[in-house]
């Protein structure tokens, strides 16, 4: 029985528990505090958030999976996040401004008001809710397989996912996005330890990087460039241009940026992000020198895990996992109560009618275990890998780019039918892809073919709508 592991691993559960509880105190948690901060939240803690989505069990687990089992193309995770970061300089202060001048509480709302559409706001939530639930899926079979490797298989990973469910309901329920943000604090304190170490000690075990990789390219030839699966350089571009144009579309990341005190907040970030991904390379490190620690695995998102338990000792594999742990639980609370707010605030609101904001936050907190329970079934029941899961939610929330980007830089050149028929069309191609099991075509990602024609749908509908308001118009004036 390896105790050590165990106890640390609940340990750091405990303390995430108490930690989002904590948060909550001397705050009224009415609607606005409980899934914005009140819109209060400085530099460090708007910094945290935003760096959460960087540091997901897909980056602990996933990255370092990639790498063992798909080589060179694992790189797009690196640039993806630099785009990202660097269209958040120009896109992420307009959006603030809109949002504290119109009071808005969740992403649909900025659709909803923009366009004076509750059904584009409808449309908008029931999208983003069905993107989280695989994102957050991955989150759940991340921490799953991380708890049960770390444990020493003395902890089932359903067992694991079912405890991580109801502590992540419980502190969402209390304290919203201010226990998530306390949380993160710990959180990244904690995996920039472990990576750094965890990413320097496992290719010195194997000789060193040098060594490694050249190891690596001797037994399995092109392995480490573009092109390994059919992922070459169509693939990379489109993949990296597709994330990082959805990166800030997730909906919980869309919230998050509600939270900021002010919008300097958002260029000063910008600045530091992008050197926050190079840390990712330690966990690229640690996935690559896997393939010679423990070569051979079936599930390529153990590599780090197995190689950490081959090499490091118990206590340490604890720590490891503890770390683990808290990158699924951080983004995992964001995402859940996201969905809880959105289910409630843009789908339950304008189909009830008339409603007060404490009712909503009701709906909100119901539909925040309501969304947990569905997730754990699906956690349980499905073989993806969580690369794949979080590229699938990606294909969706991608689609609101478009007309997100023309509503704040071109407001004449969308329209409330366009941005609908356009968010529409990108979405039932990205469930046609998905169904047909379709990633590539024309070698390109399928989910950005998608948002691409999605653009052209957006502006086409939008200008034929303005031309037959112009000759309604024109015809009016005649009468």
């Amino acid at each position: 029985m390896h105790a050590s592991s165990i106890v640390i691993i609940f340990a750091t559960i405990a303390i995430a528990l108490i930690l989002g509880i904590l948060a909550q105190r001397h705050k009224q948690m009415n609607l606005e505090q409980w899934s914005v901060g009140g819109r209060g939240f400085g530099i460090l803690l708007v910094f945290l958030l935003m760096a959460g989505e960087i540091y997901t069990t897909f980056t602990f687990l996933g990255g370092s999976g990639w790498a063992y089992g798909t080589g060179g193309p694992t790189a797009y995770i690196l640039a993806y996040g630099a785009v990202a970061y660097l269209l958040s300089y120009f896109f992420l202060p307009p959006i603030w401004r809109y949002a504290k001048q119109h009071n808005l509480i969740s992403q649909s709302d900025f659709f909803n008001e923009m366009f004076h559409s509750k059904w584009l706001g409808i449309l908008v939530a029931v999208v983003g809710v069905v993107a989280i639930v695989p994102y957050l899926q991955s989150q759940m079979t991340g921490l799953g397989l991380i708890v049960e490797t770390a444990s020493y298989g003395a902890i089932h990973q359903a067992v694991a996912i079912a405890i991580a469910m109801v502590v992540l309901a419980l502190y969402v329920t209390i304290s919203g996005i201010h226990g998530t943000a306390w949380t993160a604090v710990l959180k990244d304190i904690l995996i920039l330890i472990v990576v750094v170490v965890v990413g320097l000690a496992l290719p010195a075990h194997v000789g060193g990087l040098h060594a490694m990789f050249t190891q690596i390219n001797e037994e399995k030839p092109g392995f480490l460039t573009l092109g390994n699966k059919g992922m070459g350089i169509p693939w990379f571009i489109s993949t990296v241009a597709l994330t990082g144009l959805g990166f800030y579309m997730w909906p919980h990341a869309f919230a998050a940026i509600y939270s900021a005190k002010h919008e300097r907040v958002f260029r000063r970030n910008a600045i530091f992000l992008p050197l926050y991904q190079l840390v990712l390379l330690f966990v690229f490190f640690a996935g690559f020198a896997a393939i010679l620690i423990v070569p051979g695995l079936k599930n390529s998102n153990l590599a780090l895990l197995a190689a950490v338990q081959k090499v490091f000792p118990d206590w340490m594999a604890g720590v490891i996992g503890g770390a683990g742990v808290l990158t699924a639980i951080v983004p995992g609370s964001l995402m859940l109560m996201c969905a809880g707010t959105l289910i409630a605030e843009n789908i339950y609101r304008p189909l009830a009618g008339a409603v007060s904001d404490a009712v909503v936050q009701r709906v909100a907190r119901i539909f925040v275990w309501i969304v947990a329970a569905v997730t754990f079934l699906f956690s349980i029941h499905s073989n993806a890998t969580i690369a794949a899961l979080l590229l699938m939610g990606y294909n969706f929330v991608s689609q609101f780019f478009p007309t997100v980007v023309l509503a704040l830089f071109a407001r004449r050149a969308v329209s409330k039918a366009g941005a609908f028929v356009g968010i529409l069309v990108g979405v039932l191609l990205v469930v046609y892809f998905t169904l047909s099991n379709q990633s590539l075509l024309f070698g390109l990602n399928t989910g950005f073919i998608a948002l691409f024609v999605n653009f052209v749908v957006v502006l086409v509908v939008s200008a034929l709508a303005r031309e037959a308001s112009a000759t309604v118009d024109t015809s009016l004036s005649r009468l």
